[in-house]
């Protein structure tokens, strides 16, 4: 079994019982308090990504690569994809903050202020979707100047 790499090698094996194990732990901890609703919270946003956000994205996702597609250029949907994912991994994560819903909670225990969150996102979302658009005419600029002449 070793030598086929069905397993894994044997520090894949450790990392991935470490992993398990931080993960146990974290678990524990995170359910030593009011474990009903972090059950609950955690059933709620599986149904919501699983009946609501993953329709929605891949209707989202099928719009924009049909787009490029009829403009003969599949592969550019890319640029926008990966702006849209980053930037929604950034939402996800800090959503409650981007909100304002933690605010008082977030300052009484960071002794931070919570403005800002939103403009911030915002400014990277923007920096995101503003690099790809760089990229992609960068890279349009150079396929038109390393293309033949068309004969006539």
């Amino acid at each position: 079994m070793w030598r086929r790499g069905q397993l894994g090698s044997p520090f894949q094996l450790l990392l991935l019982a470490c992993s398990f194990a931080l993960a146990g732990y974290a678990g524990v901890r995170l359910l030593a308090g009011d474990w009903f609703m972090v059950v609950v919270w955690f059933v709620g946003a599986a149904l919501l990504h699983d009946l609501v956000l993953v329709p929605l994205y891949s209707v989202v996702d099928r719009l924009v690569v049909r787009s490029a597609g009829a403009a003969g250029h599949r592969d550019r949907a890319l640029y926008v994809r990966v702006p849209a994912v980053l930037s929604g991994l950034l939402l996800l994560v800090w959503f409650p903050l981007i909100t304002g819903r933690v605010a008082d909670r977030y300052r009484a225990a960071t002794g931070l202020s919570p403005d800002g969150f939103l403009a911030h996102w915002l400014l990277i979302t923007a920096v995101l979707f503003g690099v790809s658009a760089l990229l992609l005419f960068v890279r349009v600029r150079s396929e038109t100047k390393h293309r033949p002449p068309s004969v006539h």
